[in-house]
């Protein structure tokens, strides 16, 4: 029997793997991301020119792709996703440059304390209406138990 070689598992308090979401404006929304995922570490990983475009600090966490049915791509009603901010003045400059890169505001950085007392972000609508949000949660602040 022969032995096999695995890399040690990554270790992340993250429950998601990665996030796609669909473009109709390719080029335009890469050209976003790129800008606006660099105010939080994260760089292009995978690139399938002219299809998809996978962005993380270490492997593919999300996605920005056409829509493998080639159809138009859509928004979802109560739909969004958050990226991870390592302090508030990150969720103000992810902020600032996608507004810079063409974003719609739906919600300007600050305090979140209807969600908690430890949330600071930051909501944008993307080129194609995807809302997107800056989060960083200072533990510091954090409810010491969990009501869940």
């Amino acid at each position: 029997m022969s032995e096999s070689t695995h890399a040690e598992p990554l270790v992340s308090p993250s429950i998601m793997s990665h996030v796609s979401v669909g473009s109709n404006r390719l080029p335009e929304a890469l050209a976003f991301y790129d800008q606006v995922l660099l105010t939080i570490g994260a760089r292009r990983v995978i690139d399938i020119e002219g299809v998809a475009v996978a962005y993380g600090k270490e492997f593919p966490e999300f996605w920005v792709q056409l829509p493998h049915n080639l159809k138009s791509a859509e928004t979802a009603n109560g739909v969004h996703f958050a990226f991870l901010a390592q302090t508030p003045t990150v969720v103000d400059a992810f902020y600032a440059a996608a507004m810079k890169a063409g974003a719609t505001d739906d919600g300007a950085p600050g305090p979140r304390p209807m969600y908690s007392d430890a949330y600071y972000g930051c909501f944008v609508r993307d080129l194609d209406g995807h809302k997107i949000e800056a989060m960083y949660w200072d533990a510091s602040k954090a409810p010491s138990e969990s009501n869940t």
